[in-house]
């Protein structure tokens, strides 16, 4: 399997089980599953409310003989509601229980928004930290607190656009190892991913199959991006799925990639789409698919009475 490589040698595979929307009960098994399967990266989250379960499925597969806590590189997310210094240790370290490890792979903060410390989900303006109240500067400081005392190898973002980014930048400290974003043919986020490798900034996909599993009544209009067209003919040209080349694509830019799944064939699947080699004109192909769109679009932190909007958010 491919690699993405931290400047310091460390090396990240580049496909991923996801676990957003992965129910308990049954992301215990997934994560057994993909181990198996021969996944060697989990990507977490706290919010996702089934860290303890992830762990559960590690440690059954360390009991198994299948693999060692060393050969599994874990990632996992800091929630809004502990962006305040004396928060992120705390979290990290409920984090650690919840998975059963003694330190992750990657930790990264999941959003630049941040909540009153227990709010799991601000609606009202109370509930929200500003960026006056709560720099992104002084959670980044604390995030490399937490990496240099090996509670994580490595520190990142998720959901963070150049400025954004920028700012933690002009700190002329630690500049983030990862930025997680959601990337998939109808957001390939061209200018944002210049911008990181500009800056040594390596790359997660996320929601790379444009999230299926969306129920939302929101989302039922939303293109889809599994049954588009030329994802199809690609996909029948190849003789492979439609979600095998959305995670080939990204597998090609030499973006980290964590399709999410809890059915063992669909797991076993993805993981062979990272030797599915897509050639140029496949790309040029999905390059100009001809519809963007973003499924994650981020407006359940900017409406009502949040300080935040959406150009917090998006490039």
């Amino acid at each position: 399997m491919k690699n993405v490589i931290f400047r310091n040698g460390d090396k990240m595979p580049i496909l991923g089980l996801g676990t957003w929307k992965s129910k308990p009960g049954e992301v215990k098994q997934a994560v057994y599953w993909a181990l198996e399967a021969g996944y060697r990266h989990i990507d977490c989250a706290a919010i996702y409310g089934n860290e303890k379960e992830v762990g559960e499925g590690l440690a059954e597969a360390i009991r198994a003989g299948i693999v060692q806590r060393s050969d599994v590189f874990l990632t996992s997310k800091l929630w809004n509601d502990s962006h305040r210094f004396e928060d992120v240790g705390p979290a990290l370290d409920k984090t650690l229980e919840d998975l059963g490890v003694d330190y992750l792979n990657l930790y990264l903060i999941h959003w630049p928004i941040s909540f009153k410390h227990g709010v799991s989900f601000a609606t009202h303006r109370e509930e929200f930290y500003t960026y006056e109240d709560v720099p992104l500067t002084q959670t980044w400081s604390a995030m490399q607190e937490q990496k240099s005392l090996g509670k994580a190898r490595h520190i990142g973002v998720s959901n963070f656009n150049s400025t954004k980014l920028l700012e933690l930048i002009k700190m002329n400290e630690e500049v983030p190892e990862m930025n997680q974003i959601e990337m998939h043919p109808f957001l390939p986020q061209e200018k944002l991913v210049e911008y990181c490798r500009q800056h040594h900034i390596l790359l997660t996909a996320y929601s790379p199959l444009g999230s299926p599993d969306s129920r939302a009544e929101k989302h039922q209009n939303d293109p889809k991006l599994l049954t588009n067209p030329v994802v199809r003919e690609i996909a029948r040209k190849h003789g492979v799925s439609e979600g095998q080349v959305l995670i080939a694509w990204s597998v090609a830019r030499d973006i980290v990639v964590i399709p999410k799944s809890v059915n063992q064939d669909r797991i076993i699947a993805n993981l062979k789409a990272a030797d599915l080699k897509l050639d140029d004109h496949d790309m040029m192909e999905l390059r100009d698919i001809g519809i963007s769109h973003r499924f994650v679009d981020g407006t359940f932190f900017t409406q009502g009475q949040s300080p935040y909007e959406l150009s917090d958010l998006w490039e």
